[in-house]
């Protein structure tokens, strides 16, 4: 069974674990994120964190949110994590009112499989924001 929670980066054993998590799902292939901004989740079995999601107000879309990061360790794939962290992230953005989430994916196709079972569609940005063969995801909240 996996608990998810919402929890405080600001909390030096949170940000440790976050950081973590991040190493060990992403390695090198991502910047590290800044856990201080926007709203982080860890979802644990038992009492191990084996993944995490974080949300930031978007800078590329109005009034929407920007699913940051999702990184589930490998031992937990196939159980629907992602999935769910994506479904506390989309509650949050319905409390503050948010008309969408969106999110990208570069060559990784189990990450867009989910997005696409999850309800998000392929969209292009106005101004793209990461690579030229990198996929843009938006799921309308409202």
């Amino acid at each position: 069974m996996y608990k998810i929670r919402n929890v405080d980066p600001s909390d030096d054993d949170v940000a440790d674990t976050l950081s973590e998590l991040h190493r060990w799902t992403f390695f090198n292939s991502a910047a590290m994120p800044r856990f201080e901004l926007g709203s982080w989740w860890l979802a644990y079995h038992g009492d191990d964190a084996v993944a995490f999601a974080g949300v930031v107000p978007s800078s590329h879309v109005r009034n929407g949110g920007y699913f940051s990061r999702v990184g589930v360790l490998q031992r937990h794939w196939g159980r629907g994590l992602q999935r769910r962290l994506m479904r506390v992230v989309e509650a949050k953005g319905r409390r503050v009112g948010w008309n969408s989430i969106v999110s990208d994916t570069t060559d990784n196709a189990v990450s867009a499989n989910n997005f696409i079972q999850a309800g998000y569609r392929l969209f292009e940005p106005e101004a793209p924001w990461a690579w030229a063969h990198t996929l843009y995801w938006r799921k309308r909240l409202r």
